[in-house]
């Protein structure tokens, strides 16, 4: 099922757009603020985000530039919805990055039809993660080891969910904060380490000796996606690491 986010400061189009996306079957993540929109976006990781131009504490255009410069959200359809109307407005949203641009005010039907255009074609998500023992449901944020549910917070699960799904790929601690935590935080390094070790007591047979979740000395995690044969990973070198 795909998820939508909605910056949009509106409040009775936010409840409106809300309900008839949900209606349409569609997951829904919003805020009717700019502030913390790419946060947002990143902890939810949707499929297409609907984005208001003249938000009262930012600016749409530059909400949807850094989505566009950040690797993770940078293929996420963006469709503009604003009161900005000239022809000049629709050519620079276009050109910074949205893939649409609706002009308030407008019929929900045409918005849904819209979506509905943007998500034609697009490959479907793998639903589960799946290495040895280890079962990851997206859909249903659970996991499985050896069949048996693990009780995970959701911090836990969605770190789990970042690594298990680039595998291999060896993320700094702060590459990690910002990807799971977001930029908005008052967290630190330390942080990782014990996320990473309490990961580690719940999905490793043997903590101390890990294969799903390896050290990399000196630059920080990845996930081993040979980890359930049984048998460590060696060590990433220096010149495989994430910048």
């Amino acid at each position: 099922m795909k998820k939508i986010v909605l910056i949009e400061d509106d409040a009775d189009l936010f409840a409106l757009l809300k309900y008839n996306l949900e209606k349409e079957g569609y997951f829904f993540a919003g805020s009717q603020t700019g502030k913390g929109a790419l946060d947002l976006c990143k902890r939810e990781r949707p499929d297409l985000v609907i984005l208001d131009i003249m938000l009262p504490d930012s600016d749409g255009l530059e909400i949807c530039k850094a989505i566009r410069s950040h690797p993770e959200l940078a293929n996420i359809p963006v469709i503009f919805l604003t009161a900005r109307a000239t022809e000049t407005d629709r050519i620079v949203g276009l050109e910074l990055g949205a893939n649409d641009y609706i002009v308030k005010p407008f019929f929900v039907r045409e918005l849904i039809a819209r979506i509905k255009i943007q998500f034609r074609g697009q490959a479907q998500p793998t639903r589960s993660l799946k290495v040895g023992a280890l079962e990851l449901d997206r859909n249903a944020c659970r996991v499985y080891l050896g069949g048996e549910e693990l009780t995970l917070t959701a911090t836990e699960f969605r770190l789990l969910e970042f690594l298990m799904s680039r595998p291999g790929v060896v993320f700094s601690r702060e590459q990690l904060l910002n990807a799971v935590w977001g930029h908005d935080r008052a967290v630190t390094d330390r942080t990782v380490d014990v996320y990473v070790l309490r990961l580690r007591q719940k999905v490793e047979k043997d903590p101390t000796n890990p294969l799903y979740i390896r050290s990399v000395r000196g630059f920080g995690y990845s996930f081993n996606e040979n980890g359930g044969s049984g048998s460590p990973e060696p060590a990433a070198e220096g010149a495989n690491a994430a910048r």
